[in-house]
């Protein structure tokens, strides 16, 4: 019986504590700030990339973000840090899986140099690009790893 408890309240607990999770600010198109326990957290979304503010979608995928998250309860499902201390996650805001709604909503790429072959969301992308939703309307947009090994005279 104690064994149980132990158990169901290891199960548990992740869950309430991402309960006390709410997106308070979007620093960019793909990293937010949450309020957790009384402290601010940045948190980057995994697996995908969005433009930089600067780019073509750029201020249209933040707004997106923003639409989706801003203001709302979240969970995170953690998987590490990033050099610059944020926490990579995968974000649901309200029930909307954060990260996978930027893809559908072509206000995001699949970040190839973290996804794994055959990862969900290249399918989501692929369906993206074939309705030419958001930055999949222009001819050819540039994922943010190759934007900025541009010169700066030609972003």
């Amino acid at each position: 019986m104690r064994a149980t408890a132990l158990l169901c309240f290891a199960l548990i607990a992740p869950l309430c504590h991402a309960a006390a999770v709410k997106v308070i600010g979007i620093q960019d198109c793909d990293t937010l700030t949450v309020l957790r326990d009384g402290a601010q957290v940045r948190v980057r979304l995994v697996d995908i990339d969005a433009p930089e503010q600067r780019q073509d979608f750029g201020t249209r995928s933040c707004e997106s973000l923003a639409e989706i998250c801003h203001g709302k309860a979240a969970e995170l499902a953690e998987r590490g840090q990033d050099r610059y201390k944020r926490v990579l996650a995968q974000v649901t805001c309200a029930g909307v899986d954060a990260n996978a709604e930027q893809v559908s909503r072509g206000m995001a790429w699949v970040f190839v140099r973290y996804a794994p072959k055959g990862f969900p969301l290249y399918a989501t992308e692929a369906d993206a690009r074939a309705a030419r939703r958001g930055l999949w309307s222009h001819e050819a947009p540039v994922p943010p790893w190759e934007w900025h090994q541009q010169k700066p005279a030609s972003r």
